[in-house]
C-alpha cells in the first residue's frame, strides 16, 4: 500500500484521530443519519434510513429536508405506513422531487418496500444470501427490490456493484444499520453482516482524501475502487474498517484536506 508522504504509523494516527473526532453526536444534526435518528423502533429506523440513503446526494441540507418530507407524510410511523397505506395515501408522494428522484420513483419505492416487508418481514432479510457476503447481498437485494417489472428510471436509484457501481448510498445505509457504535451514531441493529464485512462508502470527498493520503490509487470512483479502499482500511482495523469513513469524509468536507508537502503530518 502506497502512502505518499505519510508513514504507516502517521496514517493510522490520523485516521484514528479523525474517526474519533467526527464519530460524535455533535455532527449528527448536519448529517443525513439525523433523519433515522428521529425514530426508536428498529422497523421505523430501517425504513427511514433506507429512504434517506436512497436520496443521499447533493446538498445535505436539501436532502435532509426532503427525507423528512417523505417521513412526515407517513405520519411519523414509516413501518406502520408501509404495511397499511392506501392508494389515496400515496397521492401526495407523486409530488416529490429530489434532483433526479421524482414522484414516480417515490411511489415505486414505497410499493416495493411493502412487497419486501410482506415477503421477507424486513429489509434486512432481503439482503440475506447463501454466500453471506455484502456484495452478493446488495446484488440480491436489488433484484428482489426491483422485482420482475420496474420502471427503468427507478432502477438507477438502486446501485449495482455487479456493473461496477460504487454503490455509495447502499454501503452508507449498511454502515448505519450494521456498524456497532458505542456512541450510538450508527445504529448496529442488523446482524445479516458483521462490521468487518462492510465496504466503505465512496464518494468524491472520501475518494479524494483517500487518494491524497495514498491509500487509494484507482482514479475512478467505482466498485473496484471501493474494494481497494476498504482493503486498505481493513489493514488498519480489520474488525471495524468503515469507521474510517468518518475520518475521510470529515477531512474532505469540514477541513478541505490537502496532502501537505514534504511529509509534514497535520
Amino acid at each position: 500500500m502506497k502512502t505518499n508522504a505519510f508513514s504507516r504509523d502517521q496514517l493510522f494516527e490520523l485516521l484514528e484521530e479523525k474517526a474519533d473526532f467526527y464519530n460524535r453526536k455533535t455532527f449528527i444534526e448536519t448529517d443525513p443519519i439525523s433523519v433515522p435518528h428521529r425514530f426508536s423502533d428498529p422497523a421505523d429506523i430501517e425504513i427511514a434510513a433506507f429512504l434517506t440513503a436512497t436520496i443521499a446526494w447533493g446538498q445535505r441540507v436539501t436532502l435532509i429536508r426532503n427525507a423528512n418530507w417523505l417521513l412526515d407524510r407517513m405520519d411519523e410511523s414509516p413501518a406502520a405506513f408501509i404495511r397499511s397505506f392506501t392508494k389515496k395515501e400515496l397521492i401526495p408522494f407523486n409530488q416529490f422531487v429530489h434532483r433526479t428522484f421524482n414522484g414516480g420513483d417515490a411511489v415505486f419505492f414505497i410499493n416495493s418496500l411493502r412487497r419486501i416487508i410482506d415477503e421477507y418481514g424486513s429489509i434486512e432479510r432481503a439482503f440475506q444470501t447463501n454466500s453471506g457476503d455484502v456484495k452478493s447481498g446488495i446484488i440480491a437485494f436489488r433484484q428482489r427490490f426491483l422485482g420482475t417489472e420496474f420502471p427503468s428510471r427507478s432502477a438507477k436509484h438502486i446501485s449495482n456493484p455487479e456493473q461496477n457501481s460504487a454503490a455509495k448510498r447502499i454501503n452508507m445505509f449498511l454502515r448505519w444499520m450494521i456498524r456497532k457504535d458505542a456512541r450510538k451514531i450508527d445504529f448496529g441493529i442488523w446482524s445479516v453482516f458483521s462490521p468487518s464485512q462492510l465496504f466503505c462508502p465512496l464518494d468524491v470527498h472520501s475518494g479524494g482524501v483517500a487518494r491524497k493520503l495514498g491509500i487509494l490509487q484507482r482514479p475512478q470512483d467505482d466498485w473496484k475502487a471501493v474494494e481497494e479502499l476498504t482493503e486498505a482500511l481493513r489493514s488498519f482495523d480489520s474488525f471495524d474498517p468503515v469507521k474510517y469513513d468518518y475520518a475521510l469524509f470529515g477531512l474532505g468536507v469540514f477541513e478541505g484536506f490537502r496532502k501537505p508537502a514534504g511529509g509534514i503530518f497535520p
